[in-house]
């Protein structure tokens, strides 16, 4: 801790040698905008991308922001003050007010309404403003995301670098598994970052690189938010440097893991200052003994939070699980999105075979429907999702991966076309509706193949899974499959519309499981 608040003072956060990197820090060295490209990262020497102007980045990204800001609050309109944000105190509860925030978080938070702390935010974010590393366990939807983004913020408004920065400097780094919850996390700091001079870059696959390389070019980066890969890419080609950073977050290690992430991170993290130079924040929903290790091996000396959230099954949705053959699934979904009270809908299935599909399925019946899984190029999955926020789409189907990170309220409907091979997916899809205080429903089919997971996801949620045979309308006979044009072009399919049967109703137990 003693290291880290002389560190912060002195501005020596380097990671170890750097030909270019002063010994003694920040301060005793004015920078140059662009960073020789041989300087950091391990990586062989490449030639200048290009020079930048005279003018400081810094200065210039002040300028942008400033002028962002007016056109958001209005040039005339008076400073911003904590009184015009009033929050009575409640006993048992923790208001923002009480962390001591920079006046310009505080103005982002109150637009956000943010009053009272969530249990997880009460109890890490006094540590971490401190500079304590800090190891939390917690479920989605308990608030972590804010509970780092503010304490990120916070430092870095506190402790400005008023000396000329490198292009690709990051100070603050958030590592995620999926792009969709890589996006999330931007946007939700785009919104508290609102009236600060703070610049936010997310790297993720399925993108564009030259478009994320000359962003990176052209702004600095405070805070970067990346996947493992696609920032791994970054920063093999020295457009990121990583051995000043003040700030890591791993945000859903378990999720990591399964998903054959950790030796990319931990090729990231040797980039990065020593432990005990930087802060670190470490988050997973459980806690196997790989990530105990992981924790061992990243943090120094963290305290450790966990909290089980109140609810394990929020009580704003209510859950109806069918036993069903597996033929009976498609026309079962069918059916049930016709329905009349169903306004928006999410379908998961575990495999992006499944998801195809049910997608081409939906489609030859009418049925506006989008696609999201891990094989899907990003701009074509934000513009999905985009389309579902509107409502231009009124069915999504996605798989567990590609789902983490779907934040969108007003969602009436889940549907577990295939019960999750994890109890914690089931908890996390269900949790796509209900938000924000509204009602929502979730369906489970439960066949043949996959009625064995019931009982551990019963266990978790503390009492068994109560089962039902569906109602009779919902297994009216589906319209006949118009020929889509995979069809005209091979010839015909056989199926008709059972064409649901096997590939697309579950054999979850059979294949084995694997990132989407």
């Amino acid at each position: 801790m003693i290291g880290k608040l002389l560190n912060r003072l002195t501005g020596n956060n380097a990671a170890g040698s750097d030909s270019d990197a002063p010994s003694q820090g920040r301060s005793q060295k004015e920078k140059t905008a662009t960073r020789p490209r041989n300087a950091s990262n391990g990586a062989k020497s490449e030639p200048e991308i290009g020079a930048q102007p005279d003018k400081s980045p810094r200065s210039r990204t002040r300028s942008r922001g400033g002028r962002n800001r007016r056109r958001n609050s209005g040039a005339k309109q008076a400073p911003w003050d904590i009184s015009q944000f009033p929050v009575p105190e409640v006993p048992g509860k923790t208001r923002f007010h009480d962390m001591g925030l920079e006046t310009s978080l505080m103005h982002a938070i109150a637009d956000l309404k943010f009053e009272y702390c969530s249990p997880i935010q009460a109890q890490s974010l006094p540590l971490a403003l401190q500079g304590r590393d800090v190891v939390g366990k917690a479920q989605t939807g308990t608030g972590k995301t804010a509970a780092f983004l503010t304490a990120i913020i916070d430092d870095l408004l506190k402790n400005p670098i008023p000396e000329q920065r490198y292009a690709g400097e990051a100070r603050a780094l958030i590592i995620a598994p999926t792009r969709e919850l890589v996006m999330q996390i931007a946007e939700d700091a785009k919104l508290l970052c609102k009236y600060t001079d703070l610049k936010i870059h997310t790297l993720v696959g399925g993108m564009d690189y030259s478009k994320q390389q000359h962003r990176l070019h052209d702004t600095l980066v405070d805070i970067l938010v990346a996947t493992p890969g696609r920032l791994l890419d970054f920063c093999r080609k020295q457009d990121v440097y990583l051995d000043q950073l003040e700030i890591l977050v791993i945000d859903e290690a378990d999720r990591m893991l399964d998903m054959g992430f950790i030796p990319q991170v931990r090729q990231i993290v040797r980039q990065t200052p020593k432990r005990e130079d930087r802060q670190t924040l470490f988050f997973s929903a459980t806690f196997t003994d790989e990530v105990q290790r992981l924790v061992e091996q990243w943090t120094h000396e963290p305290t450790t939070i966990e909290i089980e959230p109140e609810s394990v099954a929020t009580d704003t949705v209510t859950q109806r699980v069918y036993l069903v053959s597996t033929e009976e699934k498609y026309t079962l979904l069918y059916n049930l999105i016709r329905h009349e009270d169903v306004e928006s809908l999410i379908v998961f299935a575990n495999r992006r075979d499944q998801c195809r599909d049910l997608q081409d399925k939906l489609e030859r019946h009418d049925v506006k429907a989008g696609l999201l899984s891990g094989e899907i190029p990003q701009n074509k999955r934000v513009a999905t999702l985009e389309a579902f926020k509107n409502g231009t789409l009124k069915v999504l189907v996605a798989t567990d991966v590609a789902g983490r990170g779907i934040h969108i309220s007003g969602i009436s409907h889940v549907v577990n076309f295939t019960l999750p091979e994890e109890p914690e997916d089931y908890v996390h899809r269900i949790g796509r509706t209900g938000r924000a205080g509204k009602l929502g429903t979730s369906v489970s089919f439960a066949c043949e193949d996959d009625a064995f997971l019931l009982e551990p996801i019963g266990k978790l949620l503390g009492e068994p899974i109560k089962c039902t045979q569906p109602p009779e309308e919902l297994l009216a006979e589906t319209p006949p499959l118009k020929p889509s044009s995979r069809q005209r072009s091979s010839g015909p399919r056989s199926g008709g519309s059972r064409s649901s049967g096997s590939r697309s109703g579950g054999g979850a137990r059979r294949s084995p499981r694997r990132p989407s």
